[in-house]
């Protein structure tokens, strides 16, 4: 699934060799045998990270970005709900942390969200602020890849 707004629908290129490479990553990969870390996919361009959490309350999830980055978040195990609204309807909370390409911002009034469950995925692009973590039906223990892939923008 990918949701976004039609005036970024031909913006970025969901169907390009990045993303190609990303999604041959998570077909053919074992997670069951990865542990939390970065993986090096195409040296800084496209790279995931694994990452193992419990889930939390929604109000303890701050809705974030990445600049420099799209993220392809997959559910290896577990389940979580996953906030998301354009970027252009959040307030900055903090500022731009370069070296992490990440900003956090306020709580929106109204976003929407996903129940996303294992082997599901979401893209997450610049233009889009998101809010992972959150508890679905339960907490419940989550491994989560999240595949960076670039933008050329």
């Amino acid at each position: 699934m990918l949701t976004t707004t039609i005036k970024n629908a031909e913006k970025y290129d969901y169907l390009g060799a990045r993303f190609k490479k990303a999604f041959d990553f998570l077909r053919n990969t074992d997670f069951s045998v990865l542990s939390e870390g970065k993986i090096e996919i195409e040296g800084d361009d496209i790279f995931a990270e694994v990452q193992e959490y419990v889930t939390k309350p929604e109000s303890e999830c701050r809705f974030e970005s990445h600049k420099k980055y799209f993220d392809i978040q997959f559910m290896a195990e577990g389940e979580e709900y996953f906030g998301f609204i354009p970027l252009e309807e959040l307030e900055k909370d903090t500022g731009y942390d370069e070296e992490r390409d990440l900003e956090f911002y306020k709580f929106p009034e109204v976003s929407g969200r996903l129940h996303l469950k294992k082997g599901d995925f979401a893209v997450v692009s610049p233009d889009d602020g998101h809010q992972p973590r959150c508890i679905g039906k339960a907490p419940c223990q989550v491994k989560k890849i999240v595949v960076k892939v670039r933008t050329d923008q």
